[in-house]
């Protein structure tokens, strides 16, 4: 038995996710003697079907960066209210100087969003959306401020009950279209 089995219960249990890492910077902290520097990473984490996570590591080496980043992330994951391939209505998300608009589209239409916004939207399983990323550049505040519009988001049952009015009325044309095709 020179080669290790695998466990096939600890495989299992652990469920396929889509990873990327969106940043690496390289970081320095000033001290006595010099600088000390140190790598910085971004990465997101999702299931491709509503739960996205963001993490940031920090380590002395790119991969244990990496991994640190990837193990806050998959501590961090959220599950988002999802409508079909896009979301269920229009939000803003902010953090830090960054903001990031988030608008559904028709089927087809695809992921209209750059850099960060479009990892975060993509591993969360979001595949026709309208995005604009306002405000600060900076990549690990325009992810954080599109995972804030993405917990903004409400499903069209409560969003109906809040404003007390019919689901049907909140649902994007394209939408009730084949709500109708379906309920015929």
């Amino acid at each position: 038995m020179g080669r290790r089995e695998r466990d096939p219960r600890i495989e299992d249990s652990r469920e396929e996710l889509d990873e990327r890492v969106i940043d690496i910077t390289r970081v320095a902290k000033v001290v006595k003697g010099g600088r000390h520097f140190a790598f910085r990473t971004v990465v997101v984490v999702g299931d491709n079907k509503g739960r996205v996570g963001i993490g940031v590591g920090k380590a002395r080496s790119v991969p244990d960066a990496i991994r640190k980043g990837t193990e806050r992330a998959r501590r961090n994951m959220r599950q988002i209210a999802l409508s079909g391939t896009t979301v269920p209505h229009q939000v803003m998300g902010t953090h830090g100087g960054a903001t990031v608009m988030l608008k559904p589209a028709s089927p087809g239409t695809g992921v209209i969003a750059g850099g960060g916004v479009r990892a975060v939207l993509e591993v969360a399983g979001v595949r026709d959306i309208l995005s604009k990323s306002m405000a600060s550049a900076n990549i690990l505040n325009v992810a954080q401020a599109t995972m804030d519009g993405l917990m903004q988001l409400k499903n069209v049952q409560t969003l109906a009950a809040m404003r007390g009015k019919d689901p049907d009325d909140i649902r994007p044309f394209w939408e009730r279209k084949q709500h109708d095709k379906e309920n015929a």
